[in-house]
């Protein structure tokens, strides 16, 4: 994709049903930038206009294996076209792209399934939900024990603000990471992702006098909210500021006309998976399909696989300061 095309790319995302926020042109910018992988933006065009997108890009680890996905870094990713030859032109082009690089595989991130015969991997949801315009009505539509949690926090006269950059939002995202075993993503990749995507990329941080509490990075996206990265301090159990703090973006965006809460990936069995459920939102199955080539099986490169438990149990242990130091370096592989 050149440089030209980029707004024609945006205009068509904005307006073909099956685009998603995650196929943005923007990311083509941010992925190469944030971790220096290489990047494939495909196009189809009828009668000179955009008529199919697929956003490709490669990810070359000796640890984690050489691959093409779209779109890695995002939960939702794939060919995004109503015409079926368009699509099948964009499939064949990333198939012979996928052998000329000699990867290992082909991943499509799909939100419904295109390649019932492909290998799968049934180990993602997604939680979006419809939201109300009014505030009473969305609160009394979250399950009576969350909805409990939620006015714990208020009780606690937690605060909402809008920063205008990300560094409260690292130091409560690191540190939550950092509980969890998982390595961070850079400073980088955040600044990034305010820089290139503006408006539509938003952080809000919850704070109890002053201090922070939690933390969330939202992308919006025609009429929907999208919280894609968040994190408490070690403070935020006490005052329920997870809890308070997604509430918060719900009336925020309510405010400002979005009527779609998309809660985002989880994995199944997870407590990510457990507490969307409890705020009564059902789990939608995404259909991750592969097209192998020198691999024989699907990755499986997730922290419930048994054989990375010891490295979380180390990083869990690790000073945070290392963590946020090597952290990048090891996430920008696993996409």
């Amino acid at each position: 994709m050149q440089a030209a095309d980029l707004a024609r790319w945006d205009e068509f995302v904005l307006n073909c049903p099956q685009a998603t926020f995650f196929h943005r042109a923007g990311w083509q910018q941010v992925i190469e930038r944030a971790f220096g992988h290489r990047t494939y933006f495909l196009l189809a065009e009828a009668e000179g206009k955009i008529c199919g997108i697929l956003p490709l890009a490669e990810i070359k680890s000796r640890l984690f294996g050489h691959s093409l996905s779209a779109l890695p870094f995002c939960v939702y990713g794939g060919v995004a076209t109503e015409h079926p030859t368009a699509a099948a032109a964009l499939e064949a082009r990333a198939d012979q792209l996928a052998r000329e690089l000699g990867v290992a595989h082909l991943e499509y991130r799909n939100l419904h399934a295109r390649h019932a015969d492909w290998p799968s991997k049934a180990l993602y949801v997604t939680f979006r939900k419809t939201i109300e315009a009014d505030d009473e009505a969305n609160m009394q539509a979250i399950p009576r024990k969350q909805r409990a949690m939620v006015r714990k926090g208020i009780k606690f006269e937690l605060k909402s603000e809008i920063d205008q950059d990300t560094t409260r939002f690292f130091a409560a995202y690191s540190a939550s990471v950092h509980r969890l075993g998982t390595p961070v993503f850079s400073r980088k990749y955040f600044r990034l992702l305010l820089e290139v995507f503006g408006k539509d990329a938003e952080v809000m941080t919850i704070t109890k006098d002053g201090v922070t509490v939690a933390s969330v990075l939202s992308f919006y996206f025609r009429d929907e909210v999208l919280p894609y990265y968040g994190g408490g301090a070690d403070n935020a159990r006490e005052f329920a500021g997870n809890d308070f703090m997604y509430w918060e973006l719900m009336r925020r965006a309510c405010a400002r006309g979005i009527r779609v809460f998309d809660f985002g990936r989880s994995k199944l069995g997870t407590g990510s998976y457990d507490f969307k459920k409890n705020w009564g939102f059902v789990a939608e199955p995404l259909h991750y399909e592969y097209r192998l080539y020198g691999a024989q099986s699907v990755p499986d490169t997730n922290p419930l696989n048994p054989k990375y438990q010891l490295m979380i149990k180390t990083w869990k242990r690790m000073p945070l300061a290392l963590a946020n130091l090597i952290g990048p370096h090891i996430v920008k592989h696993l996409g």
